[in-house]
């Protein structure tokens, strides 16, 4: 992800970078290296970066205009506490709409983060995801995804393979990985942004 919005946003603000730093919780040096590509923006920080700048975090993933033959998706559900998705029961709605994501398809669905299980700057952002692979294949590896669990439990974390043959290690940045499930299946987070 380049980082020139927040170049534009220093520059139109007029805040510094030492106080981006503080915010980020990061040392002067450290903005230095963002700003001259040398260090990555984590996830976690898009979002303080955009509140200290007081501008609109970017999209982590895709971007620009929806396009307009799928002005809209269905939401399905909500991510809550623990990282658990509950979604609306199958036959029930009308489920509520929200804006689609560049190149949104027929399957394109998104859930709704409630709560912090995300990280606490992540609560109401929208995510976005549509080609569910069951069972998961190891492409997703490394991939942040939306992934059924065999027990029933619906999660948003990075997929990596566990040492036993079938089974999967999830990863987060705010809490503990877990280790060693088993997925019914996987769908690649297409997009994350505010709602």
């Amino acid at each position: 992800m380049t980082v020139d919005w927040i170049r534009a946003a220093l520059d139109d603000t007029g805040k510094t970078r030492s106080g981006l730093a503080r915010a980020l919780g990061r040392s002067p040096s450290a903005v230095t290296d963002l700003l001259n590509g040398r260090r990555r923006l984590r996830a976690d920080e898009i979002a303080i970066a955009a509140a200290y700048l007081g501008v609109e975090p970017p999209r982590l993933v895709g971007g620009g205009r929806a396009p307009p033959t799928r002005a809209t998706v269905p939401l399905v559900g909500y991510v809550g506490a623990g990282a658990v998705a509950h979604f609306y029961a199958d036959g029930q709605g009308p489920f509520d709409e929200v804006a689609a994501p560049d190149a949104a398809s027929a399957k394109t669905v998104a859930v709704q983060i409630r709560g912090h299980s995300l990280g606490a700057l992540f609560d109401n952002w929208l995510v976005f995801y549509d080609d569910v692979r069951e069972p998961p294949g190891d492409d997703l590896a490394g991939r942040m995804c939306v992934c059924g669990l065999a027990d029933g439990r619906v999660l948003i974390k990075a997929l990596k393979r566990s040492h036993i043959e079938g089974l999967w290690t999830l990863l987060s940045n705010a809490e503990p990985p877990i280790y060693d499930v088993a997925l019914d299946w996987a769908a690649q987070v297409r997009e994350m942004r505010p709602r």
